[in-house]
């Protein structure tokens, strides 16, 4: 039995969120198709209303605080991911981007993921393809292609958990595939990474080299 970790982060700032459950829904169809096909899922929530503090932090300062720290910790680790956000007019919550826009980089190169959003009104839906997926392709991860949207009305529309059952099984038959982890085994050389991204094991920094004694103070050979 093979055991896939997903990572869900929701942006909703209410008590109970709908945000939060359109993830949910995801969650639970994709841990009953995956144990169907013989395999097990461990579900971390990153609630990002807990962590809005530290992402400002994060934003202004560049100092990273040990509640973000470990939901990037938890991002690095994830086989797929569910990220979920409300719609603000006509964009996703700043919550959301911000989060994203503190991590690496290089962090998410290749892994899958499901993109979700809610809204009031249905004139929000293009929020996901228009904004939500040209952000997580200039992160490089593989988002799936059935994107996810619930205004007020779809709740009750049998069409939204048809979307979801699409869209949670292309995630877990990325999941299975291995792509994320063979992309990063085998290519992770041949992308342009920051000095210092993914924690330092993107690239093979030579520290001898003239170009970083010079940064460091000294002289060129």
């Amino acid at each position: 039995m093979s055991t896939f970790k997903l990572v869900v982060v929701s942006a909703g700032t209410s008590t109970p969120s709908s945000t939060r459950l359109l993830a949910d829904r995801v969650t639970q169809r994709l841990t009953a198709l995956a144990d169907r096909r013989g395999h097990e899922v461990t579900t971390t929530v990153v609630d990002l209303r807990e962590i809005a503090t530290e992402v400002t932090a994060a934003l202004v300062s560049q100092l990273v605080g040990p509640k973000l720290r470990h939901a990037i910790e938890a991002l690095a680790e994830a086989d797929g991911i569910v990220a979920s956000t409300p719609v603000y007019k006509a964009g996703a919550s700043g919550l959301f981007t911000s989060f994203f826009q503190v991590l690496d980089n290089d962090l998410l190169i290749a892994k899958p993921v499901v993109l979700a959003a809610t809204a009031g009104t249905a004139r929000h839906a293009l929020v996901v393809d228009e904004a939500m997926r040209s952000l997580f392709a200039y992160l490089r991860t593989t988002t799936v292609p059935t994107s996810l949207f619930a205004s007020t009305e779809d709740w009750t529309d049998p069409a939204l958990n048809k979307r979801v059952d699409r869209a949670a099984l292309e995630l877990l038959l990325l999941m299975e595939s291995g792509f994320a982890h063979e992309v990063r085994e085998t290519s992770w050389h041949s992308y342009q990474h920051e000095f210092g991204s993914a924690g330092g094991a993107e690239v093979s920094i030579d520290l001898d080299s003239d170009l970083m004694r010079l940064a460091a103070g000294g002289s060129a050979s």
